[in-house]
Order: C-alpha cells, then structure tokens, then sequence
C-alpha cells in the first residue's frame, strides 16, 4: 500500500501560490540556521540511511500477500486466521506509533530508528521458523512494530538533516517506499521458487535487506548531532512523530499563543477525514493481504499474481506527486475522491466478472484507487489554518483511521472462509468504496476545523 506512508502536510495558513513552483531550497528557520551543520559523510550516511529504511518499510506485509496461500497451507491456518494476520498491520500501525515520540524524546530519533530496523530484521528470520500459527503472528508483530516506530520518525530524520530540503528528500523516501512495496511483491515467488520452493525462505530472505539497513543508522546514532537533540529538536520530534507527517513548517505556528482550541473530536471535518483515512487503509491492507489470492484463485499463477500486486503498488510512484499537487489547487477535493473511488468500483466489478481475463486492468485500476492515501494526507494539511491544527487534525486522523482499518482484513478472511468464494468479500470492498467517497466528499469540503468553531 503506497502507505502508508509519509507525504508533506503544509499548513492551509500562508500558502505559496498554486501557480508557483516550489522553490529548489525552502527557508530555514532560526532555530534550523542556529544549529551546527553535519559534516559532509555523516549527511551521505543519513541519506543512505533514510532510503534504506524505506525501501524496509512494506515488504514484510507485501511478501506475505505473495505467499499467503503457501503460509496457510504450511501452518493450518484457516480463512479466519488469516484475515487475523492481514489486519495486524494496522493494528501495529496504531498502537506502536502513538509510542513513537515518547521513545524520541528518550533515546532520540536515530536510536529509534535504529532499533527498529533491528527489530524488522529480527521478526523476518523469527516468522518463518517460529513453529506455529502463534509463534507467526508474534514475529509479524514484532517486526511491524519497527516498521510503526520507523515509519513515524523517519520525517523527524529528514527535518533535523535536511530542513532546507524537506520536500525533495521527503520525494526520495517515498519513491524509495514504493520500490521496496513494489519489489517484494515482484521477486518474494521467484526468490522461493530459486531458494528450492520453500515459503519458509521466501520469507526470511528479506531479513537480509532489512540487516543491511540496520548498518547505516549504527553509525549514525554514534553521532552527537543525531542522538543529542536540543530544546528546539525536542519540540519538533514531538510535533512532527505525533502526526507522522514530513512537514513541521507549523512548529513555530505552534509555539505561539493560541485561542483556546476546541476539542478535534467536536469537528465534523475531522470525523470525514478520520473515516475517509480509514476506509482507503482498509482498502489498501485488504489488497495487500488478499488481492495476489484472489488472482490465484481465479487460475493466475503465483509468480504472475505477485506481479499484479506490484502493478497495483507501483502506481503510487508517480501519483503520489501528481495529486496532491492537483488537490492543493483546488477548493473541494470532492472530485478527486469521485474518481479514484470509480476507479476502485471498477476494479472490484472487473475481480468479480472476470478476474482473470482483464487482471492486469483490474489491478491498474485498484492502484489509482489506492492513491487516495496520499490525498488524505494532502486534505488534512488543507482542513486547519495553522501548523499546530494540522498536527492535531493529522494525529487524530491517521491514529482513529488505522483503528477503523482493522476489522476489514478480518471481515474478508471470514467470509471468504465460510462462503467458499470471493464473491461475498469482494462484494463487502465494493461496499465499503461507497461509505469512503461519501466521507472524502465531506472531507474535500473548502473548511477547516477552526470554521466549526
């Protein structure tokens, strides 16, 4: 799911005028301009480090998808119990990363980070060999909890390194998630297949990608200008982990006297964008997790269904730049939820009617719909005037909408198990489209959170 995961989120305050481009450099604030700049290896270090990290960020739950008929076979594993494993992600996504910014304050961000790309690698060897269904969900578990803390402080990263540069590099890292999203799904069948045919190394392969990450970040929480963090980083690793967003242009927003603010969960705007957050998660990990099944289902091979997945990935590439650029010129977003929602309809009619005869245009057609992630971040930047109501809008958004994600995985497990078909859960994403355009046409309305006060 072209996440997940981190786009820039610009205050509707003071906005650049659309027509204008960005400029190549963004201005430093007083407190970026004061602090010592890195030396030339330890900022190569950061990049390579930041890269990574991403390409780490998706392919455990997207090799899984891959395999998930092999893993079930493997572990006796029932339709239930799989759908089980395909909601853990968010599960994680929601409970660890409300943790993220406690651990910054305490041992900084790099050392975070650090630990979970550690802890990535380690529930990639563990799963695989863990000896039963508890054993696996256990190791998922652990490993997506490194993905949770790494995906939230990774723009902390970018910020404190690069706060001239926020956009570009931001631009970097999620084509570096994309690739890893896209390349998991691609080579987790061949990789098995050349390993001997075994599930259990299909799987664990992609440990050694995630150790490779880990080497860069050693190196760089050894650095003080990593791991000790001024007042100024403090606050802005808060503001920035809790709303798991690359732009903290708003801190100094935030730091100024404000009205007393309304209670977030007294706006109708940020309940839209919390159940339109929410609803294309879910349609983002129902496809990971069961979209390759249904293909090989249908009489599509494991190898092809894989690539299908990656089709369906990959689309957030390039259209992760091209709409949010297109919506931050529009007053009402509405349109844009119309069409990609459409185009998920489709997809979802094209997997029931035909999915094998017109897979490659389903999954093209389930890639556009899924690139309403990268629109909800851009609405949630647009729904407050200042930076402080954006990190609240955006904590509250994401961490509500990853909770309501979580039972539709396991919804489709359930039925797919005691229907016998993909009939009725495909039926139930289908349904499920329709309650996601109607919030995101709430949510695209031209207000903010502070007009409903």
């Amino acid at each position: 799911m072209p996440d997940d995961e981190t786009k820039i989120l610009a205050p509707a305050a003071e906005p650049r005028p659309a027509a204008e481009p960005r400029p190549a450099a963004e201005p430093l604030s007083a407190a970026d301009a004061a602090r010592p700049q890195p030396a030339a290896w330890t900022v190569k270090l950061v990049i390579a480090g930041i890269v990574l990290a991403a390409v780490n960020l998706r392919p455990a739950i997207t090799s899984l998808g891959a395999l998930l008929e092999e893993v079930r076979d493997g572990l006796g594993m029932s339709g239930s119990v799989a759908g089980v494993l395909t909601s853990v992600p968010p599960l994680c996504f929601a409970v660890f990363g409300v943790m993220s910014p406690r651990l910054a304050r305490r041992f900084g961000p790099g050392a975070v980070v650090c630990a979970g790309m550690m802890a990535i690698t380690a529930g990639l060897v563990i799963r695989p060999f863990a000896g039963g269904t508890a054993g696996f969900l256990a190791a998922s578990a652990l490993a997506l909890m490194g993905i949770a803390v790494s995906n939230v402080l990774m723009p902390v990263i970018v910020k404190r390194y690069f706060p001239d540069r926020v956009g570009t590099m931001t631009g970097l890292y999620s084509m570096a998630l994309a690739l890893g999203t896209a390349l998991a799904a691609a080579l987790t069948v061949p990789l098995t297949d050349g390993l001997g045919g075994s599930w259990r190394l299909g799987l664990g392969v992609w440990a050694v990608l995630a150790a490779v990450a880990v080497l860069p970040w050693i190196a760089l929480i050894k650095d003080h200008s990593v791991t000790a963090a001024n007042g100024a980083d403090e606050a802005s690793t808060t503001a920035v982990a809790a709303s798991g967003t690359a732009d903290v242009a708003g801190t100094a927003d935030a730091a100024r006297p404000q009205a007393p603010a309304r209670r977030i969960t007294s706006s109708r705007t940020a309940w839209a964008l919390a159940c339109f957050f929410g609803l294309q998660a879910t349609a983002a990990y129902i496809t990971m997790g069961w979209m390759p099944q249904i293909f090989r289902d249908a009489g599509v091979s494991a190898g092809t269904a894989g690539l299908l997945l990656a089709v369906t990935m990959v689309m957030g590439v390039p259209l992760a730049f091209v709409i949010p650029r297109l919506a931050s010129r529009m007053k009402n977003q509405g349109p844009i939820v119309v069409a990609l929602g459409a185009c998920g309809l489709v997809g979802y009619a094209g997997l029931y009617l035909a999915p094998a005869g017109g897979a490659w245009v389903w999954a093209l057609l389930l890639g556009i719909s899924n690139c309403s992630f990268p629109l909800a971040l851009t609405m949630i930047g647009m729904r407050s005037r200042s930076g402080a109501g954006v990190v609240r809008l955006s904590a509250f958004a994401q961490s509500t909408g990853y909770l309501i994600s979580i039972p539709g995985p396991l919804l489709v497990g359930v039925l797919y198990q005691h229907s016998g078909g993909w009939g009725l859960p495909i039926a139930l994403m289908a349904g499920l489209m329709v309650p996601q355009i109607a919030a995101g046409i709430l949510a695209g309305r031209d207000r903010t959170i502070e007009d409903e006060s």
